[in-house]
């Protein structure tokens, strides 16, 4: 079972409109409520691929409920640790006047060390016929630290663990061989203290040196450029299809999740690495998460090439 771990879940609210003035009433043209976090949308993203999973997360409130009913709705079984606080809402505001989008992600509530324990002891229950995905940032009271007891219990259970978060104890995690990490550019050079580059051929040489240190797979996330795909291997590279971008906030769950989806159903890397590109592109060219509608045309514009290793 893939079970998807979501520790500061979100409703995201999406705006559009017309303008964005400072001490004035900005009337929007539309808005549209979602369920949020990252792997809160893994999962939907696998269930819409036919890959059946199990949502876990840390979450309180009216909000909380909101997401765990909607993940239910869907089909998918949820599983949270609940606190007395209530899960945050974050703003997605697009100025159409200006062609611009503003992101508002709040912090999230506080989490007791008693809820962490509790969380741990269902990571406790994981086989090695499990896979745990670890998404996003952190609700406050649960350290960075998490990932690297999380790793060692995957380690040591036998369970397949997928780390996608930005937070530096990723590195000491991988000491553990997690069995794929899916950091974007500029989260994988400032793991080594470099500047941010383009440069695939830099890109290639941090990855390996993730790959040096443990991690068995890495899929890089470069943003408007495509995506790296590197293990021990293969060295993939593909591009990104060309569209016109509304949200960008949930495009890298995507591709994590059909990636995944991908390794489940048996595609080859370079076939998965492309269908998971176009899914993250139909994402961000939506308000919301794709609908797989037009992925098959956004594939026909992608094309994988084979490095060098």
């Amino acid at each position: 079972m893939i079970y998807t771990c979501t520790l500061n879940p979100a409703i995201d609210l999406f705006i559009e409109t017309d303008h964005l003035k400072p001490e004035v009433v900005n009337r929007t043209n539309s808005y549209d409520i979602q369920p949020n976090g990252k792997g809160v949308n893994v999962s939907f993203i696998l269930k819409h691929l036919g890959v059946n999973n199990t949502a876990w997360g840390v979450g309180g409130g009216f909000t909380s409920n909101f997401i765990e009913e909607s993940l239910r709705n869907k089909g998918i079984e949820t599983d949270f640790t609940h606190i007395d606080g209530i899960s945050r809402i974050n703003v997605f505001t697009r100025v159409l006047d200006t062609d611009t989008e503003y992101k508002e992600v709040n912090n999230g509530p506080e989490v007791s060390a008693d809820r962490v324990t509790e969380f741990l002891q269902k990571v406790a229950t994981l086989t090695k016929d499990d896979k745990l995905v670890v998404s996003g940032s952190f609700s406050k009271g649960i350290q960075p630290e998490i990932i690297v007891e999380i790793a060692k219990m995957a380690e040591k259970q036998g369970f397949d663990l997928v780390i996608d978060t930005s937070y530096p104890e990723v590195v000491s995690a991988i000491e553990h061989h997690p069995y794929l990490i899916k950091p974007n550019d500029e989260e994988l050079l400032s793991w080594f203290e470099q500047p941010v580059t383009d440069d695939i051929n830099v890109l290639v040489k941090y990855s390996k040196e993730l790959l040096k240190k443990g991690a068995q797979n890495i899929l890089l996330s470069l943003g408007a450029k495509g995506a790296l795909f590197v293990n021990a291997e293969h060295v993939l590279l593909g591009n990104a299809p060309k569209i016109k971008v509304v949200n960008t906030a949930c495009s890298g769950d995507t591709m994590l999740g059909t990636f995944l989806a991908g390794l489940e159903q048996g595609m080859s890397l370079e076939d998965n690495l492309q269908r998971s590109l176009a899914a993250a592109s139909s994402t961000a060219a939506s308000a919301g998460l794709t609908d797989f509608s037009d992925v098959d045309e956004l594939m026909k514009q992608i094309k994988i090439t084979q490095l060098e290793g």
